[in-house]
């Protein structure tokens, strides 16, 4: 378990910061800017001291101020990967890897961390002639090789564009399937705590709003100030239960039916989180015929959200009864007041396969899974 109980004041902001995150898999530290999630990822790694509370990293003290317990940064046996690499310019590669005598341990040894990420046509090479996103798994590299219990990733695609972060995320996901080191990610891009996120912590002016899995917290209307209206949804479990060849589509069940996306180089049985937005989602009483749509859902209307603008919230449930599944939709109010929504209606919801792209999907350990892999077929 990491515990996390702090609070610091630097200058008129203060952190007032509690939570608890299992010692597996990602907990992502989600907020705007000046949340306080670099400060708090700090005090984990002790660059900055609280000036009162409580760290603890599977059972061990990191910091007390009730026991008098500060252990300095070098032994937290925690690695840091900072939204630049910060590697030495005048080291190659391998002598990056290898700085401080890192060679592994706990199972990791250079060459299993070289070939996880992709470095052996690297290894000569200077940070100079890198590209950021090369630069950036020379830099996990590093964090690995040092023997971490623990990794703190502080925005780590932040300063990369587009498809450099495309080229980092598949092995940020690698290190949480196939090396099981828990990692705390700070980031502010919803896209990449549903791809690579378990646990999600909400920030907010220093202080934790709420903690989660990313699925709960991402369909709370109240919460949708934090989580960001614009971008709003929900987070839908599934497996892969189909491909469909011939037309580069593959078939997502969940509990109450089955979603088409374009198509995933994944194994049938994959389990997937799939995010989808509320502003692409469209309702209709009736199933509609004769469309270009090619997921519609029946659905039921749970909420409605209160808001006074020409759009509206609909919280909706397209799971089973004793699976419910969320679902948001974006709506005008006239459209509201037409067709008649009210809590407890039964609608029908529609998504265009082509608003799924591979940024709205996450993998995630299948032990959680709600349902199991004989239902999808």
């Amino acid at each position: 378990m990491i515990e996390v109980d702090v609070e610091k004041r630097l200058g008129s902001f203060a952190i007032d910061a509690r939570f608890a995150a299992p010692d597996s898999g990602i907990t992502a530290l989600f907020g705007r800017s000046g949340a306080g999630k670099t400060s708090i990822v700090n005090m984990l790694a002790g660059l900055l001291r609280p000036d009162r509370g409580r760290i603890a990293v599977g059972g061990e003290l990191l910091f007390s101020s009730a026991d008098g317990v500060d252990l300095p940064p070098e032994r937290r046996r925690l690695g840091y990967i900072f939204q630049e690499g910060r590697l030495f310019p005048h080291y190659s590669v391998r002598g990056n890897l290898t700085y401080g005598g890192g060679r592994g341990g706990s199972g990791i040894d250079f060459d299993a961390v070289v070939t996880l990420l992709g470095l052996n046509a690297l290894l000569e090479r200077r940070p100079g002639d890198l590209s950021g996103g090369e630069k950036q798994r020379v830099a996990i590299g590093r964090a690995l090789l040092a023997a971490p219990r623990l990794l703190l990733m502080d925005e780590p695609l932040a300063s990369l564009d587009a498809p450099r972060r495309a080229e980092i995320l598949p092995f940020i996901e690698r290190l949480r399937d196939e090396l099981r080191i828990p990692i705390i990610y700070v980031s502010h891009a919803m896209d990449e705590i549903v791809r690579l996120a378990d646990t999600l912590v909400l920030l907010a002016d220093g202080r934790v709003a709420a903690v989660g899995t990313v699925e709960e917290l991402t369909s709370r209307l109240d919460l949708r100030p934090l989580t960001g209206r614009f971008e709003a949804g929900a987070v839908i479990r599934a497996v892969v239960a189909g491909h469909d060849v011939t037309y580069g589509l593959s078939e997502l069940a969940f509990p109450g039916g089955r979603l088409r996306v374009s198509r995933l180089s994944l194994p049938l049985g994959t389990a997937v989180r799939v995010r989808i937005r509320a502003r692409d989602v469209a309702l209709a009483t009736t199933r509609p015929s004769g469309i270009s749509i090619r997921n519609i859902v029946a659905a039921r209307v749970v909420e409605i959200a209160p808001d006074r603008g020409p759009v509206v919230d609909v919280r909706l449930d397209i799971g089973r009864p004793e699976q419910p599944v969320a679902l948001w939709a974006r709506i005008t109010q006239r459209a509201v007041h037409e067709l008649k929504l009210a809590p407890g209606g039964e609608v029908f919801a529609l998504l265009k396969t082509v608003a799924l792209d591979r940024s709205s999907l996450g993998q995630y350990d299948p032990a959680g899974a709600a349902f199991g892999e004989d239902e999808a077929g």
